[in-house]
């Protein structure tokens, strides 16, 4: 199930809140948003709920286990809790990926690919798993004892199968007493009503664009290859911080506060500021999970260097097992690595548009990678941004690029450039006047916002987000 559609908005939602909220103490209310995660999960795949169920139970144990042990037992215990993790992981997303490689390599089909169906958030599920581990395994937590804590914080619907990741740390108080409010709950709406409109109104309409461009030509000239993949560069972003927007207001609605994912990614004038402000949540996993530990920028120059590009060919198999998001990963790691030995000097001294476009030139470029399907089909579609396929716009892409989608896509790379302020209520140091008009002006945009939405949901297919196979 998914958040933009009309059985959830209009079925599942209200009933759930209706349930929820009326469900006295914080342990009914656990166990009603446990029961409601399974059943929204189950939704789109029941066969693999076992598996997630499986996995939170054998961390709640693996956690308490790490908790009550001591020196080699307790390193004994965290080791396999990891290593459980990760198997679960790499048999489910890479086992294809692995095998296939050794037998491209042998030149022959030795090893039959078990092609497993890939069960929906299982790296964003098995990362916040991961780091509740590690995190009791350095003390920085306590392991709960209330299985029904735990199936919440790994299992939680909001965030389940797309993020963002969260820490334990982060919703532990909350898990055991947290309290709703009616103005929190109208914040979190509200979020959620931001979210559904970038995800609906934005990322969709783009994405007839980028897949034009991507998936229904098989050589694109120049003008459609640089409208596909600007297209495609605001589809993801509106994508992911849609769902990540809807995750957030829900989760606030509910009582937890989730820490932002997105901080205008695009406005970056660095590569080492995009990591900043990109899906934050993973960025800042990385960068204490494995970064750190294998010795961060403590060490030698070049040793800085080897962590970083580790780091980041790890994070684009992190999106997917196939060598694109290898080298996706390395893209980035690459141009971390030069702004680490210079480059970022010079950026800072150079006009802040050279800077920027210095960015969003090496992102942009770099979701080729993340978007082509296989290595052939991104050296075509570099050869096509480079102008080597020739210039003419192709007749798929004149039907999609409408007056409207045009208006549309710069509306859009507005919003993903310029922060802009909504109104507040109430407004702060705001005369009660201006503040009722505020508050009338904000109500009016939310509804506007929500009915387009819903009417464009009711219009339209079934658009899963794009961080669902992640």
């Amino acid at each position: 199930m998914v958040f933009a559609s009309v059985p959830f908005l209009f079925y599942v939602l209200p009933l759930f809140f209706a349930v929820y909220f009326a469900a006295p103490g914080v342990r009914l209310k656990n166990l009603v948003l446990l029961v409601v995660s399974l059943l929204f999960y189950a939704w789109g795949q029941p066969r693999f709920v076992g598996v997630l169920v499986v996995q939170t139970a054998l961390n709640y144990a693996l956690a308490l286990a790490i908790g009550a042990a001591q020196g080699r037992l307790r390193s004994a215990a965290i080791t396999a809790g990891v290593a459980f993790n990760l198997a679960l992981l790499g048999l489910f997303k890479y086992a294809d990926f692995a095998l296939g490689t050794f037998n491209a390599v042998l030149g022959a089909d030795t090893f039959a690919l078990p092609q497993l169906a890939l069960p929906l958030g299982i790296s964003f599920f098995t990362f916040h798993s991961i780091s509740y581990l590690i995190d009791v395994h350095r003390g920085d937590v306590r392991p709960s004892r209330d299985p029904l804590a735990t199936g919440v914080y790994i299992t939680m619907f909001p965030q389940l199968v797309a993020g963002p990741i969260i820490r334990y740390h982060t919703i532990a108080r909350a898990l055991g007493d947290r309290r709703t409010t009616l103005g929190r709950a109208s914040a979190g709406m509200r979020i959620f009503v931001i979210g559904l409109a970038q995800k609906v109104l934005i990322a969709d309409e783009v994405a007839r664009v980028a897949e034009a461009a991507f998936d229904k030509l098989a050589v694109p000239g120049f003008a459609d290859a640089w409208l596909g993949l600007s297209a495609y560069t605001l589809q993801i972003y509106f994508d992911f911080a849609g769902y990540s927007n809807m995750a957030i207001g829900l989760g606030l609605t509910l009582g937890f506060a989730f820490p932002r994912n997105f901080r205008m990614p695009y406005r970056s004038r660095s590569i080492t500021e995009f990591w900043r402000r990109w899906h934050i949540s993973l960025s800042q996993w990385l960068r204490d999970y494995l970064y750190i530990p294998l010795g961060g920028s403590r060490g030698s120059t070049l040793e800085t260097y080897r962590n970083l590009c580790l780091v980041f060919v790890l994070c684009g198999l992190w999106h997917g097992a196939n060598w694109t998001f290898v080298i996706w990963g390395v893209h980035h790691g690459a141009f971390l690595i030069a702004e680490r030995a210079g480059l970022s000097g010079v950026l800072r001294r150079a006009p802040a548009i050279l800077a920027w476009a210095y960015a969003i030139l090496a992102v942009m470029s770099g979701w080729v990678w993340f978007r082509a399907h296989d290595l052939a089909h991104a050296a075509t579609y570099f050869a096509s941004l480079a102008g080597l396929n020739g210039n003419a716009l192709a007749i798929p892409m004149r039907q999609v690029m409408r007056p409207a989608m045009v208006v549309l896509m710069m509306a859009a790379a507005v919003l993903a450039i310029v922060p802009l302020r909504l109104p507040r209520w109430p407004a702060r140091n705001a005369a009660p006047a201006r503040n009722g008009l505020a508050a009338v002006v904000d109500e009016i945009g939310m509804i506007v916002l929500l009915a387009l939405a819903v009417l464009s949901i009711a219009a339209g297919a079934y658009s899963p987000f794009l961080y669902f196979r992640f």
